[in-house]
């Protein structure tokens, strides 16, 4: 029972290591014993099999990252991300296109067995609204052509950030139907606000008193420890048949929601006043 979460020796390819949620993680799935491989724009400070610099805005980036590490992939963390309202296409780009295009070329890496988790948010709840739209975006796979889509959507895009992470769970749901058939996984976690260097941003584009509307019941932003914990767990041997969920690390916010505990009524007044 020593390595009940299977992680020891397995390879494992990690995006967003140098900070948050993507550096919490990285640095616990070492102490489970796991060969982690970290890409991100900026080098990370732990020690890990290798690290090499990525762009998710660069599609050859992501191929050459993907190409250098060697042998079979037996995980992916999908960690990195970009805040919206600042450069709306570049969100996109990040949060999505980067993303998916990441995660097709690992999976035929993964040789028949794998787990795969990426990080959406809570701020990609409104997906059931914008399902029949974005299914559209689910047929088309080339790079080029979904970045024509993102051009050609780029009001429907909005500020970038909650189109993306709904993107993110449809595509999540969408392909591990699929996925699961040649044994591999996929999954992605819905975090509330979170207390990572990123969260600055997100303060100035949407207003604090907003992002404290998500953090609610709790009443605080978690930590990026919290949200590694489950990730981790979604990627594990104790999740073997947990597939194409979306799986909110919220501290009860979507579940007050649902049960009229946590009140969104308010959110149309901040934003307007932000």
């Amino acid at each position: 029972m020593s390595d009940v979460l299977g992680y020891k020796g397995k390879r494992v390819i990690i995006t967003g290591c140098f900070s948050g949620m993507g550096h919490a993680a990285a640095k616990l799935l070492l102490d489970l014993g796991a060969e982690v491989h970290g890409f991100d724009m900026k080098e990370c400070d732990l020690p890990l099999a290798s690290f090499t610099k990525l762009d998710l805005r660069n599609k050859e980036s992501i191929e050459t990252a993907v190409a250098g590490v060697p042998g079979k992939i037996d995980k992916l963390f999908s960690c990195a991300g970009m805040p919206g309202g600042i450069a709306p296409l570049d969100c996109f780009t990040v949060n999505f296109i980067g993303n998916r295009h990441l995660t097709e070329l690992v999976i035929p890496r993964m040789q028949g067995s794998g787990a795969i988790c990426a990080i959406s948010s809570t701020a990609g709840m409104g997906w059931p609204g914008n399902l029949e739209r974005l299914m559209g975006l689910m047929q088309i796979s080339g790079w080029d052509e979904t970045v024509k889509w993102m051009n050609d959507n780029a009001d429907y895009v909005d500020e970038g950030y909650s189109r993306s992470k709904e993107a993110l769970i449809i595509y999540t749901q969408f392909r591990a139907a699929s996925l699961i058939k040649q044994g591999i996984r996929l999954n992605c976690s819905l975090p509330q606000p979170t207390a990572t260097p990123m969260m600055g941003d997100f303060e100035a584009a949407a207003g604090a008193a907003v992002i404290g509307v998500f953090a609610e019941p709790l009443g605080r932003y978690s930590t990026p420890e919290e949200q590694a914990g489950p990730i981790v767990l979604l990627n594990s041997d104790l999740a073997t048949i947990v597939n194409g969920v979306a799986l909110p690390v919220d501290g009860g916010f979507m579940g007050g929601l649902a049960t009229g505990q946590v009140d969104l009524s308010k959110l149309g007044e901040l934003m307007g006043a932000a």
